[in-house]
């Protein structure tokens, strides 16, 4: 071979080393896809590369000549150079794409982003994107999503994270203006501060207390958490929210949980996948993650009566 020459073809030493493990062209043709004469093609462009006989007939077959059997381990050793020089290309551009996380805006501000530093140490090499809204135009779907709702959905795993016990509260000036709360039927004389997404928290509220029936005052709807709970703060009305995102507020005192008034939601906050989701590097990891960090972070913001 010429210095300079440009290397055989991965197809022709492919062709080379499986009729070298077979003893035959037509089998060879088989196992890689080709055709016995382009096999046959393929040695004799090797051979002519390479200016020497690598098979001579016998009677069981193809038999390696002196020349093939010294040049059979470096045709392996570089097929083999070549599947893991893809594989590692491939390994990066998965890591190159950012995992997609769509939640709810809530669940960015009361949880994780405090926490997400902690994995990002961890998985440096892991990309991570939150989104809270994917608007008309975007086709890139996520890889996970964050949302309340109340499984199954069709096509997806579903993991509860963490939400489903809701606390009635509200700011202790306003308690103190409206002349105490001194039993569940006393939120009918309030305003009440609604997740226009979560109309089923009062009717779950009235049913655990045995108001069926009972109507508010008046309700003021918004369209998220992080509003309903300033609007409360500022007393405005009293609201039924997930307890574990008004825990430092109900620590603070800010807020205050009347008669330890609640209840247990069939709605919850759910971590969801698709089914059958190609692996990905670093994907899994933070699944893992979110679930260990979502089930730490439940524990410790439930009401002792249903931490119990």
């Amino acid at each position: 071979m010429a210095a300079g020459r440009p290397p055989p073809s991965s197809t022709a030493l492919r062709a080379f080393t499986t009729v070298a493990r077979l003893g035959s062209t037509a089998r060879a043709a088989q196992a890689v896809n080709l055709t016995q004469s382009a096999v046959s093609k393929q040695i004799l462009s090797l051979e002519h590369h390479l200016g020497s006989v690598l098979f001579e007939r016998s009677p069981l077959g193809l038999k390696l000549t002196e020349a093939g059997a010294i040049y059979l381990p470096y045709a392996e050793a570089a097929l083999e150079q070549m599947e893991r020089g893809a594989m590692r290309l491939a390994e990066r551009g998965a890591i190159a794409r950012p995992i997609r996380l769509h939640m709810v805006a809530i669940v960015g501000e009361r949880w994780l982003m405090a926490r997400f530093p902690a994995f990002a140490e961890a998985h440096p090499g892991v990309d991570v994107q939150f989104t809270n809204y994917v608007s008309e135009s975007e086709t890139e779907e996520p890889d996970i999503e964050i949302n309340h709702g109340i499984p199954p959905w069709p096509g997806k795993e579903a993991h509860y994270l963490f939400g489903r016990d809701v606390a009635l509260v509200a700011a202790p000036s306003l308690l103190e203006r409206m002349g105490g709360f001194r039993r569940a039927a006393d939120i009918q004389k309030m305003t009440l501060l609604q997740h226009f997404q979560m109309p089923t928290f009062w009717a779950e509220f009235t049913e655990a207390h045995g108001l069926r029936g009972a109507v508010p005052e008046h309700t003021v709807r918004y369209g998220y958490y992080s509003v309903i709970i300033s609007a409360a703060l500022a007393g405005l009305g009293v609201a039924l929210t997930p307890r574990c995102y008004v825990a430092e507020e109900l620590a603070s005192g800010e807020l205050v949980n009347p008669l330890g008034l609640g209840f247990t939601s069939a709605t919850g906050c759910w971590l969801t996948r698709p089914l059958g989701q190609p692996q990905r590097p670093g994907l899994d990891e933070f699944v893992t993650w979110l679930r260990a960090e979502a089930e730490r972070f439940d524990a410790a913001t439930r009401a002792p009566s249903a931490a119990a």
